[in-house]
């Protein structure tokens, strides 16, 4: 992903909203007739309630009420009243329905904060890297694939080439869709500013300008139900699924992560190896340390493992690490560092949470930089060929499961990310392999059967 400067950036267009902004005001300026009051639950799944513009001042302070045992949140059905009290700062007008404007909420039950929400566990680790006098910046890069309607096939019956990447055929014949989903981040302003086929047949990426993490976590919620709004709206699938062909290369979700203080980026040292300053290293230090506890949050899936420990695919290379390794400008690791002052964590995946996953990078980080954790040596061989040769360096988990078991053994995590938030994340997945590991595959049946 190319950053580009600030002064570069399209402008918003309208004065910026803040947290507090009368929205019934708003919706009267802008022509917005509905709100979707929308949050994320803890398997990443949106969640939202149209409320009429008529009605939203109400909903502003109150919140509007959800039965959170009913979507994936650790509750039950005995449970008091969900409510999702809106951030006006974060209101999107759907470019392809401007009399809808979407708003990200906090959940809040019994007048407190809920503290395994997901946004709710990315902005008080936010809070504690300000303290600190620190605010992360990150941009992502969400690779996702155009398939049919019943997710069987890819949409383009002629996207065939074994090394797909950056056609410009198989991308200009999606040309309508990219279009308007490029158009619409234009319109709201978030720099968009390539578009490419991806390594996979029918898989392509779109990038636009890093943000504060809250914004691009805000951002990347709304980038995944509008690529899937328009996608649909055109005969398609949109899927960020990890690995939905087990052939070709999986959908990754890479993170280009820097902080700053005082308006100066904290991890450019014109001095440091690669541009890189000793609290940088010390960042991804404390990556490397927790880095298979943080996948449960970064992979958080079965499917996700079918990516993260791929053999070959038709292009000739999974472009996933399974290894947890850093290095210069080198796509084969974990933790790229391709220019001054940021790094590429190319871990996760497209099921990841947004807000997990931008809140676990940054638990992770600020534990490396309070230990002061050295990363080690770097290492700029290919993984993919000399990665057998790597000695002392530890391998991801290979299932779910044990991604699972190592959140459940991280002090680190379970300090940073709270305990009511983890003991919960933890209860859930854990149903959710159990359901996987009862459920009997074809292939089971054929290897089996006649032993």
């Amino acid at each position: 992903m190319i950053r580009l400067p600030d002064h570069v950036r399209e402008p918003e267009g309208r004065a910026s909203l803040t947290a507090t902004s009368d929205l019934e005001a708003v919706a009267k300026e802008r022509g917005i007739k509905y709100f979707l009051i929308s949050y994320v639950d803890l398997f990443g799944a949106l969640r939202a309630k149209l409320v009429p513009a008529s009605a939203i001042r109400d909903m502003q302070k109150a919140g509007a009420g959800f039965a959170g045992f009913a979507t994936w949140l650790d509750m039950s059905p005995a449970d008091p009243d969900l409510f999702a009290v809106p951030d006006a700062s974060s209101l999107i007008q759907l470019p392809w329905k401007p009399e809808v404007g979407w708003l990200a909420a906090d959940l809040v039950m019994d007048g407190e904060e809920v503290a395994q929400g997901p946004r709710t566990v990315l902005k008080r680790q936010l809070a504690a890297a300000a303290a600190l006098g620190y605010e992360m910046k990150s941009g992502v890069e969400c690779e996702y694939f155009l398939i049919s309607p019943d997710g069987k096939t890819l949409s383009d019956a002629s996207d065939t080439a074994d090394k797909p990447c950056y056609d410009q055929s198989a991308l200009m014949r999606r040309y309508d869709v990219i279009k308007e989903i490029c158009d619409s981040m234009l319109t709201l302003g978030w720099g968009a500013y390539q578009n490419d086929h991806e390594d996979a047949n029918g898989q392509f990426e779109m990038n636009w300008n890093y943000d504060n993490a809250l914004v691009t976590a805000d951002r990347h919620v709304f980038f995944k139900y509008m690529v899937k709004s328009i996608a649909e709206a055109h005969g398609m699938r949109a899927t960020f699924m990890p690995k939905p062909f087990i052939n070709l290369t999986g959908s990754g979700c890479h993170v280009h992560v820097s902080l700053w203080k005082k308006g100066k980026n904290a991890f450019s040292d014109p001095k440091g190896q690669l541009g890189v300053s000793t609290l940088g290293y010390n960042f991804i230090g404390g990556l490397i340390h927790n880095a298979d506890a943080l996948c449960a949050l970064t992979n958080p899936t079965v499917n996700s493992y079918k990516r993260i420990n791929a053999p070959r695919t038709i292009s000739g290379a999974t472009w996933a690490p399974n290894t947890v390794t850093y290095t210069g400008n080198n796509r084969t690791h974990m933790i790229r560092i391709p220019d001054v002052g940021r790094f590429e964590f190319r871990l996760g995946d497209g099921a990841a949470n947004p807000y997990l996953l931008q809140a676990g990078i940054l638990a992770a980080g600020l534990d490396g930089m309070a230990n002061a954790r050295d990363p080690g040596r770097r290492l700029d061989i290919n993984m993919y060929t000399e990665g057998h040769k790597v000695k002392g360096a530890k391998k991801l988990p290979l299932n779910l499961l044990d991604a699972l078991r190592a959140l459940e053994k991280s002090r680190v995590l379970k300090d940073s990310l709270g305990d009511a938030f983890v003991s919960g994340y933890l209860k859930l997945k854990t149903e959710e392999w159990n359901a996987y590991s009862r459920h009997l595959t074809q292939w089971e049946r054929d290897t089996t059967l006649d032993i």
